[in-house]
């Protein structure tokens, strides 16, 4: 993690292959070697049956919106959006339905978006940025 761009693996290392699959363009999520559960967040050892070290898979960027907000001041103030931004909470189907939290890419206060409405990832990396960030784009079929 640079000090310019605060985002990246944590310093414990347990999320690296996340930040490593947005570099290769994959989202990867965790999923327990030992039950197939789908984790999130990253974690050392299932939460449901305590196996250490569940491994990761690469799940296709697609999901649905399940909650979303629009924002009207930065909470990273290193993180350039143009505000106001809106939030996504994305529910994966092919992760077992599993919640990750983004924004949605080129929103603003005319962005109309609603629960249920499909969206799929886009890895963007900031100029200067060692690692990219998930983005969520509503499909076109859903665009008003």
């Amino acid at each position: 993690m640079s000090a310019e761009f605060p985002w990246g693996p944590a310093s414990d290392g347990v999320d690296t292959p996340y930040w490593d699959g947005l570099i290769e363009g994959e989202l990867r999520m965790q999923r327990c070697t030992a039950c197939r559960a789908w984790i999130w967040g990253p974690q050392w050892l299932c939460p449901h049956c305590h196996t250490f070290d569940p491994g990761w898979e690469p799940v296709e960027p697609t999901g649905t919106v399940y909650s979303w907000s629009r924002s009207w001041y930065p909470f990273i103030s290193e993180l350039p959006v143009a505000l106001p931004y809106v939030t996504v909470l994305v529910e994966l189907p092919e992760a077992g339905n599993r919640r990750v939290l983004g924004i949605l890419h080129e929103s603003d206060a005319d962005t109309t978006i609603r629960i249920g409405d499909p969206v799929s990832g886009l890895f963007v990396r900031d100029p200067g940025a060692t690692w990219p960030l998930l983005r969520w784009t509503a499909d076109a079929a859903v665009a008003r």
